[in-house]
């Protein structure tokens, strides 16, 4: 339960800070209060708490803590359930593994980064015509929701390939220099690149990347084939446009936790979690 403060119940009264369940046999392995522990840690935001759960692995000793989620800087709460948990410098962390809502968060409140996208000539409103389906068919005031690159910021450039990825128009560079300037003139600080049948043969895609990255280091840049490297235009761009649009918001947060992390001595072993199930290193996650 939840008392009305926020403070945890359990049958006992109150949460006064981290449980100990110790596995059957612990006791006997348990080792002094002043040893190091090794650790294996997961810690998990909501919407209301941060939760921690960790295991020692030299004791067996299972330990949870919990603390109330800072929206403004999700990285505090996580420092703050780590110092309920003492986890710090004197323990050796062998893994972390860390799960978030930031990237969904992003995304319901449209709080991502300003994006550009740049995409073959005659396919800029990809976005807009998606499948060309009416999932409410007999809604005569149906609205399609409302792409996350505005027209205005979407650039077409000449190039071709054909669906077995096949050169038939070469990569225009000068269109591609053209975009980028007209993206940042624009204020944007991501940039996604879906080309044609990219997943057939992403030449095109990996010479764009490399120019926008020349003409500007500062912009994320997300190239379609290496996030959805699969047919079907609409479901490619749309993966890319919104891996760009929450890349700087990931990039930012990862910073601020890494050196919450650092100051604790956790400095290798960070999993974040993916929303498949899966994780990934926190150097991948930037």
């Amino acid at each position: 339960m939840v008392s009305p403060s926020g403070a945890s119940l359990g049958s006992d009264g109150p949460w006064l800070g981290p449980s100990r369940h110790r596995q059957p046999g612990a006791e006997a392995m348990k080792a002094s209060e002043t040893e190091a522990r090794s650790l294996r840690v997961a810690t998990d935001i909501g919407g209301t708490f941060t939760d921690l759960v960790y295991l020692d692995e030299l004791t067996g000793e299972v330990g949870t803590a919990k603390t109330s989620t800072t929206p403004s800087a999700f990285e505090q709460a996580v420092d703050q359930v780590l110092g309920k948990a003492d986890i710090g410098p004197h323990d050796d962390v062998t893994s972390f593994f860390h799960g978030s809502t930031v990237v969904i968060n992003a995304l319901t409140e449209r709080k991502g980064a300003t994006t550009a996208l740049i995409t073959t000539r005659g396919f800029r409103d990809v976005l807009e015509l998606a499948r060309s389906n009416r999932p409410d068919l007999f809604n005569l005031r149906y609205k399609k929701p409302k792409p996350f690159v505005e027209r205005h910021l979407r650039f077409e450039v000449t190039e071709r390939m054909n669906h077995l990825g096949e050169p038939i128009t070469p990569l225009d560079e000068d269109d591609v220099r053209a975009a980028v300037e007209r993206a940042k003139a624009s204020g944007a600080l991501a940039i996604a690149v879906c080309f044609l049948h990219s997943y057939a043969n992403p030449e095109h895609e990996r010479e764009a990347g490399r120019i926008i990255r020349e003409a500007c280091p500062e912009a994320s840049v997300t190239l379609s084939h290496e996030v959805c490297g699969e047919w079907r235009e609409y479901e490619r761009t749309n993966t890319a446009v919104l891996n760009a649009y929450v890349q700087p918001v990931v990039a930012a947060y990862v910073e601020g936790l890494r050196e919450k992390l650092d100051a604790r001595g956790v400095r290798d072993h960070i999993y974040v979690m993916q929303s498949s199930g899966g994780s990934m290193t926190i150097e991948q996650a930037t």
